[in-house]
């Protein structure tokens, strides 16, 4: 069995896991840790699964029943094994490993592609209404919070943002951008993914391979679930966002063009402004952290340019 898992006893998780997939762990591959703790195990019957735990909120419900009814639509993810639980506070599901898949290229192609993939998921996702809530967004989405008054409260930080100001240029651009994006009539929500960054969505051979990350399902309209996409589909892990200005603008058109929705300029305006504030809330936060600087030196030079492209000028 894997070492202690930091949220609760080991003989709780190999309890579960064995009752669960009907196989005993005997061999942990891999473990990560971040929002959640992600552990790799191997069964003894030679399937390997994944388990993810973390704090229990209400909307992990509604992201766990979404990605099973993804699963079952025949959306390329990891099959989700047995049923979640809540244990010491903690919720807990599994899913089949997937391996051998590569990340998304950053190229204008992948573009393209990478936002057909994402209209394709909205398009066979189930009706906000036929899954628990999920609300609230996570903070990078969640512009029209009321949590103060500029920022939301960071998931994987502790305290306030508005507690530390400035640079004032950064303030001021997040709160137009939460203006366009409030004077714009946005349209009802839809269930889509507002993590499209590249390890998050695997291809293999030029083909979708899997999508990861199910806590990251929200109920938005399908102008902020584009534009947060566009903002962040060729990034890696670890950086706080580098997609260029002619990926997303490529992006938002092919979104629509997949879609088949009528958006006027103002609508991908809207778009670009749904995508600049998870710029800006990723550049908040690392204000906080060591590599601030180099964060804020890589957007200040494009502020101008994206807000206006957001029509928020």
């Amino acid at each position: 069995m894997p070492a202690e898992s930091p949220s609760f006893d080991s003989k709780a998780l190999t309890a579960l896991v064995e009752r669960n997939v009907d196989s005993r762990p005997t061999t942990e591959l891999w473990r990560c840790a971040h929002l959640s703790t992600v552990l790799a195990l191997e069964l003894e019957d030679g399937r390997r699964i994944v388990v993810k735990i973390r704090p229990f909120t209400e909307r992990l419900v509604g992201c766990s029943q979404t990605h099973r009814l993804m699963w079952s639509a025949g959306l390329p993810c990891a099959a989700p094994q047995g049923e979640p639980a809540v244990i010491d506070g903690q919720f807990v599901t599994m899913e089949s490993l997937v391996e051998d898949g590569t990340t998304c290229d950053v190229a204008p192609e992948s573009s393209a592609r990478a936002a057909a993939e994402l209209a394709r998921f909205v398009s066979i996702a189930p009706a906000v209404s036929a899954v628990s809530s999920l609300h609230p967004p996570p903070p990078w989405v969640w512009w029209n919070h009321d949590q103060g008054p500029i920022w939301p409260l960071p998931d994987d930080l502790d305290g306030d943002l508005n507690e530390h100001p400035g640079p004032a240029w950064l303030d001021e651009a997040a709160q137009r951008t939460r203006n366009r994006l409030a004077g714009h009539a946005l349209g009802a929500p839809a269930v889509g993914h507002c993590d499209w960054e590249a390890p998050n969505v695997l291809w293999q051979n030029g083909a979708l391979h899997a999508v990861h990350d199910w806590d990251s399902v929200v109920a938005q309209p399908e102008i902020v679930i584009a534009g947060t996409a566009a903002a962040v589909h060729a990034v890696r892990g670890g950086r706080a966002g580098e997609t260029a200005i002619p990926h997303i603008e490529q992006f938002i058109r092919a979104y629509q063009e997949a879609r088949e929705l009528p958006w006027t300029a103002a609508d991908r305006e809207a778009a670009w402004a749904a995508g600049l504030w998870v710029r800006c809330f990723n550049a908040k936060k690392s204000t906080l952290g060591p590599e601030g600087n180099a964060t804020l030196a890589r957007l200040a030079p494009e502020i101008e340019q994206r807000l206006a492209l957001a029509g928020a000028t």
